[in-house]
């Protein structure tokens, strides 16, 4: 082996074993607090929605989209609503759901279990009737107030929706009593069937427009929408609803539908996570309601949603910063999105970890410098035991030439860096003087 890679590979050999500790114990605490912070997100997520065709399916379809840019597989679990996706979130089997202001009971334990990601959009409470259930039961072929259903067929939706519980709560202020009609709670699509088939006089849902029912039956002959006249009343009323009118000709401006302003009672809905769901997975769907819920709909301008109002469990802080921050965060503009999520979420630790370490690492240069020395330093235990035998004769000079012989070579197998040479020749030249010395006494 040539002497100029021997030499280097010894210095790199010492360099390592030098620094080797720090590099280790460094690593063990970037190991810990990634195992700590667990900063990357997990692959796959469970979305709440709600029944088939509903908005809370369609939205659902749109979050698994976008976040499957970003390589998060969002399974989208169907429930019946709002009251069944809150239960879904209490017993952890989803991530994060959908669940409408006012429709399911959410109590002090879930402010702890449970966190908001922010209100999305405002959903109505749309009550269709038959126009001519109107003029045989009401005789007239419009409806005014909920208090004129009396005696009428009205499907509420499932319990799992929360619709049920919102409707009666309604039926309660009007002083008219569930008894006084015929209440069933069947699906969204059989429901619809029903209606139109007459076997019902009245559907009540609370649903988004973009629901593919709600804009069919808003465009259906010989269906009419309750226009709430004491809207404003509802919301004074009750905390979770707000009065919402939907504008004159805004579902088919060319067939001027609806022909007038149609006002309404609406609750907001808010997307919701269970407080284990991992924050970058949060971020995530932050990030994606503000672009998905932040264009003009019906009843809200652009910009005015996703929001930090209207919610009746802790805002999370991922949401907070997603909606007041505006534009995408800096790192993710340039970056895959686990990189830049890495990045965020480790950079003060790994911040910590290099201020510890670069103190430390000044120890690395005397430590190399020793452990070369100390190749050639060892050395002189063993010259200055035999220079003290000789002075006090305890050994013949001819033994303690041979012994000096032996040590001489083995130093000269000794190998050290060209920068420490100088001290490998000096201890040669300390050899031969102490060789000189013992001569000098054998003659």
């Amino acid at each position: 082996m040539p002497k100029t890679l021997r030499y280097t590979l010894l210095s790199l050999r010492e360099m390592l074993l030098s620094a080797g500790p720090f590099a280790v114990l460094t690593i063990a605490l970037l190991c810990f607090t990634y195992w700590w912070l667990k900063p990357n997100p997990p692959e796959r997520v469970v979305l709440a929605t709600g029944p088939a065709q509903s908005a809370y399916d369609e939205f659902g379809k749109r979050y698994a989209e976008a976040l499957a840019r970003n390589g998060i597989t969002v399974e989208l679990l169907a429930s019946e609503g709002s009251s069944a996706n809150l239960e879904l979130l209490r017993t952890g089997q989803a991530d994060l759901g959908f669940v409408q202001g006012g429709t399911a009971d959410i109590g002090y334990d879930d402010e702890d279990a449970i966190t908001s990601l922010g209100s999305l959009f405002v959903e109505p409470l749309w009550l269709f009737y038959r126009e001519d259930s109107a003029r045989r039961l009401h005789k007239s072929p419009t409806v005014g107030k909920l208090s004129d259903l009396k005696g009428w067929r009205v499907n509420v939706g499932t319990p799992g929706s929360g619709v049920p519980r919102l409707f009666s709560t309604l039926l309660d202020v009007n002083r008219l009593k569930a008894s006084e009609m015929t209440l069933s709670e069947l699906e969204q699509t059989p429901a619809t069937v029903a209606f139109l088939n007459g076997e019902l006089d009245a559907v009540v849902f609370a649903s988004a427009p973009e629901s593919l029912m709600v804009q069919m039956l808003l465009q259906t002959p010989g269906v009419k929408l309750l226009d709430f006249a004491q809207s404003e009343a509802y919301s004074r009323r009750f905390g979770y609803l707000t009065p919402v009118v939907m504008p004159q000709g805004v579902v088919d401006l060319a067939a001027n539908i609806p022909p007038r302003n149609v006002r309404l009672v609406a609750s907001t809905t808010s997307l919701l996570a269970h407080s284990d769901t991992h924050p970058a997975i949060l971020q995530l769907f932050a990030q994606t309601a503000t672009t998905l819920h932040g264009g003009a709909s019906w009843f809200s301008r652009a910009r005015e949603y996703p929001s930090l109002e209207h919610s009746e469990v802790p805002i999370s802080p991922e949401a907070q910063r997603a909606i007041k921050g505006g534009p995408q965060p800096f790192l993710q503009r340039y970056l895959p999105f686990w990189l830049a999520n890495l990045i965020e979420r480790m950079w003060l630790a790994m911040g910590l970890i290099i201020a510890l370490a670069l103190p430390l690492s000044r120890i690395v240069p005397p430590l190399y410098t020793f452990r070369i020395r100390k190749r050639v330093f060892r050395w002189y235990a063993e010259l200055r035991d035999i220079e003290q035998r000789q002075e006090n004769q305890s050994d013949s000079a001819q033994a303690l030439l041979e012994q000096l012989d032996a040590m001489e070579s083995k130093v000269e197998k000794v190998v050290v860096p060209l920068s420490y040479t100088d001290e490998l020749y000096a201890l040669r030249n300390n050899i031969h003087l102490v060789r000189k010395k013992l001569q000098r006494k054998a003659a």
